[in-house]
């Protein structure tokens, strides 16, 4: 073998070596890694998500689709699940403080949350609706963008942003944890709120003053996925498979169904 060709060899070798180590350190510091060896999920909710991930204020238990789907996803892996309280406003800074393994509290999957972190393939998908009292002053989409009108949203929500674009009469307020824009609402101190389709709909549900208002044409239309930090793709190839399992074994639908979201699950 002539010198070069030896030198070739050699390469090659470092090379193959070089991506069989890299592989492995990923794995070792993959999430999922982490999972299977410590039998714990870590799963971030915002639990004041009607129909997604609520702590019910008679029981004190959580229920919702996500709570279903999150229960779900412990006994595929073979863990104890563990619950940590985040926000939308919040979620992102505990993703990357390690707090939890990933976020299930239907997270709108914008482009601008993708610069920071990594979302799954959808498994919801909402526009925007409007959440007024029956007997109130909002009664009409053609209501809502007057001045006078008060607005609540939650702060850090995709919908912030785009109602502050897309009002311009109207006022909006943001409304932080631990206080909630229902609470607001049921206070008369707003007028309405600008939500989802599981906040909406639950609110009807549940309070027989409430009426949702959909728009015109719709708005705002967001993919709603499971999120977590970038870097990790083994976690998120596992987690895409999650949700392409429980589609088509008809977990997600079943879930979707029991909390009233069938509408709304993506195809």
């Amino acid at each position: 073998m002539t010198m070069k060709k030896l030198l070739t060899l050699v390469a090659a070798l470092a090379v193959t070596s070089l991506t069989a180590y890299q592989a492995g350190a990923q794995q070792l510091q993959s999430h999922l890694y982490e999972i299977t060896k410590s039998g714990k999920l870590r799963v971030c909710i915002w639990p004041n998500y009607y129909a997604i991930s609520l702590r019910n204020p008679d029981t004190g238990k959580l229920e919702g689709i996500d709570i279903d789907l999150s229960e779900e996803l412990a006994k595929d892996l073979g863990a104890k699940l563990e619950y940590v309280e985040t926000s939308f406003s919040t979620f992102i800074a505990d993703l990357q403080a390690n707090k939890c393994d990933l976020g299930m509290f239907g997270v709108g999957a914008t482009m601008k949350r993708a610069q920071a972190v990594a979302f799954t393939q959808p498994y919801l998908i909402s526009g925007v609706y409007v959440v007024a009292y029956k007997d109130g002053k909002v009664k009409t989409w053609a209501d809502l963008d007057k001045p006078g009108v008060n607005i609540a949203v939650p702060l850090g929500s995709y919908i912030e942003p785009f109602m502050r674009g897309y009002l311009k009469n109207a006022k909006l307020v943001a409304i932080a944890p631990p206080n909630t824009t229902q609470a607001e609402l049921m206070a008369h101190r707003v007028d309405a709120i600008a939500t989802d389709y599981p906040a909406s709909t639950k609110m009807n549900a549940q309070f027989d003053w409430s009426m949702t208002l959909a728009p015109p044409e719709p708005l705002s239309v967001t993919p709603y996925a499971y999120v977590m930090n970038q870097g990790d793709q083994i976690w998120l190839n596992y987690m895409n498979l999650f949700v392409q399992n429980i589609k088509l074994d008809g977990r997600l639908k079943a879930a979707a169904e029991k909390n009233k979201l069938g509408p709304i699950v993506a195809p």
